[in-house]
């Protein structure tokens, strides 16, 4: 299978303060394999879509979206020739997806919908061998329909943002000035969300261990790898960093399970890389997270990652948690769930989303830190027994300390606000 894409360094900019209502193209991929085109904006947009014949082509544009740079162009051969991405004007981004001479495409024949206001599916459906012998020298232009939101994650139906907290969240920005966050809560009774920058990529640091260890799982389920099976520490997997793996000889032997705990509960570098090597390496695992839907997860390097080229999202890491909490989705078998999450309530840094909990609460998340970075995500379980979804990543300046009181602030706001007794009934 061939995956294309572009990162956020090629085709996404950061926002400035005048354009601060704007949304900012963040990535985008198209999937030869099952011609389906995938766009993530930095916020909500609305897409309009149309067709154009001779050649045919489908035209995409995303009102309020800015794309710094000169129009990008790809080719990829077979049915789709090359899509084009440019501006229209300064408020206006186009991707045009030209398919190859002697194809077309109708329009009920494409899908466009969302999962959220910020990620757009385009499924071409259908595309066909043309049947006119003459091209018209008419160009026509056909409106196509764009479908409404679906289910985030197929799990969860959007509600609302929430302004209480949204405006709660806003000041506290305000006096964090130094910092750039991206963040997305969500409430699972309600669909309601809290969403800033939830899109944007960042280095990932550790937190691109969990969708690793959700891929492990994956495997167990599947009978590929077996969790008392031996993995062998090789000298090209030991790196620096977190973990204590690293000061043992090469050759050593560890579990599996072993190996995934220190992965997680000491977020241990050489582990990662040892499971990221027996599920067959960085280029599968992406393929993988494309397959749940995460658009902006990406693993470049080995484990430690210090530049910070692995990547991923807020919301990324929420919509991989919203399909570990859905028992009719089948990621993951209810065993292979309940070791997943027993794993990641053992994490032993707790001072991120854990220190803005109330006393009771139980939390299963991966936190990561660069020195430029700090992260976390996972699932939060009130006394209640209400359950909502984090992810946050913060950018700071290097080992600046504020960015761990910023987010154990917000964590603290979304619990206090998410606890009141009449919440559960707001959508």
């Amino acid at each position: 299978m061939r995956l294309r894409f572009f990162l956020p360094s090629v085709i996404s900019i950061l926002l400035l303060s005048s354009a601060a209502k704007a949304a900012s193209l963040e990535s985008w991929y198209f999937d030869t394999a099952q011609n389906q085109l995938n766009i993530t904006t930095e916020s909500g947009v609305q897409p309009r879509a149309f067709l154009i014949n001779n050649p045919t082509r489908l035209v995409i544009d995303l009102p309020k979206t800015q794309l710094d740079g000169n129009t990008v162009r790809q080719r990829f051969g077979s049915k789709v020739q090359e899509i084009r991405i440019g501006k229209v004007d300064s408020d206006t981004t186009r991707l045009v997806v030209e398919l190859a001479p002697g194809y077309t495409i109708s329009p009920e024949k494409l899908l466009i919908k969302g999962d959220s206001s910020s990620h757009w599916i385009v499924n071409f459906a259908s595309i066909e061998r043309s049947n006119d012998n003459i091209a018209s020298s008419v160009e026509e232009k056909i409106p196509v329909t764009i479908g409404g939101v679906s289910p985030f994650a197929g799990v969860v139906p959007l509600g609302r943002e929430i302004s209480q907290l949204s405006s709660q969240v806003k000041g506290l920005m305000a006096r964090y000035g130094s910092l750039e966050p991206g963040m997305f809560f969500l409430d699972l009774d309600t669909g309601n969300y809290l969403d800033f920058n939830g899109e944007k990529a960042f280095p990932a640091a550790s937190t691109i261990k969990f969708p690793v260890l959700v891929a492990l799982f994956q495997e167990v389920d599947a009978g590929r790898v077996k969790l008392n099976e031996s993995l062998v520490m090789r000298r090209d997997l030991m790196t620096g960093g977190s973990g204590v793996i690293q000061y043992k000889r090469p050759g050593t032997k560890f579990s599996l399970l072993d190996t995934a705990t220190k992965m997680i509960t000491i977020s241990d570098n050489t582990a990662t890389n040892m499971i990221i090597d027996r599920l067959g390496g960085k280029a599968k695992l992406n393929q993988r997270f494309r397959n749940w839907g995460l658009q902006n997860t990406v693993i470049r390097n080995l484990l430690g990652d210090f530049k910070g080229t692995n990547t991923t999202s807020a919301k990324d890491l929420v919509r991989l948690s919203a399909l570990i909490v859905n028992q009719n989705n089948q990621v993951l078998s209810n065993s292979s769930r309940s070791q997943v999450l027993s794993l990641m309530r053992r994490v032993e840094n707790r001072s991120l989303l854990p220190s803005g909990l109330g006393k009771g609460a139980v939390i299963a998340h991966k936190t990561g830190t660069l020195g430029v970075l700090l992260g976390d995500a996972g699932i939060i379980e009130m006394p209640s027994g209400k359950r909502y979804l984090a992810g946050i990543m913060v950018r700071r300046p290097f080992n600046d300390l504020r960015g761990k009181a910023f987010i154990s602030q917000v964590s603290r706001l979304v619990y206090s606000y998410l606890g009141q007794p009449n919440i559960a009934s707001q959508r």
